[in-house]
C-alpha cells in the first residue's frame, strides 16, 4: 500500500498495521489457471481501440478508480467502480476477510477524457472487497451505465478477461491526481507479501511508473487495446523486507527478493467472470477467481 495512501488515511493504516505481523506469511492458494469468460469484452458505448484518457476515471477522497464493465453487462445494468481494497472506507480488510453485499453510501467524482469532473456519483454497496490473493473494492452505484452516458457522456471502461502480456505498454490513470503514468509490465510476481498480506501473480511495472500517495486503485490500461488489465496498488518505499509500505517478491521456491523503489498492481482478468447477467456478483460461477 506504500505511497498509495494519502496522510489523510495514515493513522488508518498504522492502526492497522500494529496488529500484524511483519514476517512472510504462509503460502496462499493461487488463482484458477482457466477462465471460463474468455471472450471479448463488449461495453456500453465501447471504443476499445481509442487512446489512453481519463475518461471513466473517479477520484476517491483518498483513493483513484474506475467505472467499470463486463462482457455481460447491458446499459441498463447498475455500473460497478473498481479501486482497492485497502482503499474500502471502513478500513483494510484483515488477510483471509472477505466482504460481499456491504451497504455503502461513498461518492466518487467521475471524470472526462480531458480529466474534468463532471458528476457525483454515488454507491448504494460494497458488491465485493478483499486483500486476499488480490486488492480490490467493487462498488454497486445508484445509476445505470445509460444514464451515466446520457447526462455525462462518459463511458466504462473494459475490463479485460484475458492475463496481462509482460513487456506490454501501459499506462496507469490516477483520476485523484489527474496524472497518467507510462511505463511497461516488466512481469509477474508469484507472490508479493506486505505485512501479513499476500497477493498473487502481481504486475511489476518498470520504472518510470513512479506512481504516489492517492494513485491506490488506479486502473491500469493496456496502450495497445485500452483495456482494463490491473489495479494499481503498492510499491517498496525503503528496501525493508515484506513489511507495511515495502512489498517483497516471494519466488515459487520461497525465495524472497526486494525492489526498493518498485511499484506494483494486481491483475483483474478473472473477475469477470464473477458477475451474471445485470452485473449480479456471483463467486461460485464457474472461471470466477476471486476468493470467498
Amino acid at each position: 500500500m506504500n505511497r498509495q495512501l494519502l496522510s489523510a488515511t495514515t493513522a488508518l493504516l498504522l492502526a492497522a498495521a500494529g496488529a500484524l505481523a511483519t514476517s512472510a506469511p504462509a503460502q496462499a492458494a493461487t488463482h484458477p489457471a482457466t477462465h471460463a469468460d474468455t471472450h471479448a469484452v463488449v461495453r456500453p458505448g465501447a471504443r476499445p481501440h481509442a487512446a489512453v484518457t481519463f475518461a471513466g476515471t473517479v477520484a476517491l477522497d483518498d483513493c483513484s478508480g474506475s467505472l467499470i464493465s463486463f462482457a455481460g453487462s447491458s446499459p441498463s445494468d447498475p455500473a460497478l467502480v473498481l479501486t482497492n481494497g485497502h482503499c474500502l472506507e471502513t478500513g483494510m480488510p484483515d488477510p483471509g476477510q472477505v466482504i460481499v453485499n456491504q451497504a455503502s453510501s461513498r461518492s466518487f467524482t467521475l471524470l472526462n477524457a480531458s480529466g474534468k469532473g463532471v458528476a457525483r456519483l454515488r454507491a448504494t454497496k460494497v458488491d465485493y472487497a478483499t486483500m486476499t490473493n488480490t486488492d480490490v473494492t467493487i462498488y454497486q452505484l445508484s445509476k445505470t451505465y445509460a444514464a451515466i452516458e446520457s447526462a455525462y457522456g462518459v463511458s466504462p471502461l473494459v475490463v479485460s478477461s484475458t492475463h496481462p502480456t509482460a513487456g506490454s505498454s501501459i499506462e496507469v490513470v490516477s483520476g485523484y491526481w489527474k496524472t497518467t503514468y507510462s511505463c511497461a509490465i516488466d512481469g509477474f510476481v508469484n507472490q508479493l507479501h506486505e505485512a501479513s498480506w499476500v497477493w498473487l501473480d502481481s504486475v511489476r511495472y518498470t520504472s518510470t511508473c513512479n506512481t504516489i500517495g492517492g494513485t491506490s486503485g488506479s486502473p491500469v490500461i493496456d496502450t495497445s487495446t485500452g483495456q482494463l488489465v490491473a489495479v494499481n496498488n503498492t510499491g517498496n518505499e525503503d528496501g525493508q523486507r515484506c513489511t507495511l509500505d515495502n512489498p517483497c517478491e516471494v519466488d515459487a521456491n520461497g525465495n524472497v527478493t526486494i525492489h526498493e523503489g518498485t511499484n506494483y498492481a494486481e491483475e483483474t482478468y478473472y473477475i469477470p467472470a464473477c458477475f451474471g447477467p445485470g452485473n449480479a456478483l456471483d463467486l461460485t460461477r464457474p472461471g470466477c477467481g476471486l476468493p470467498h
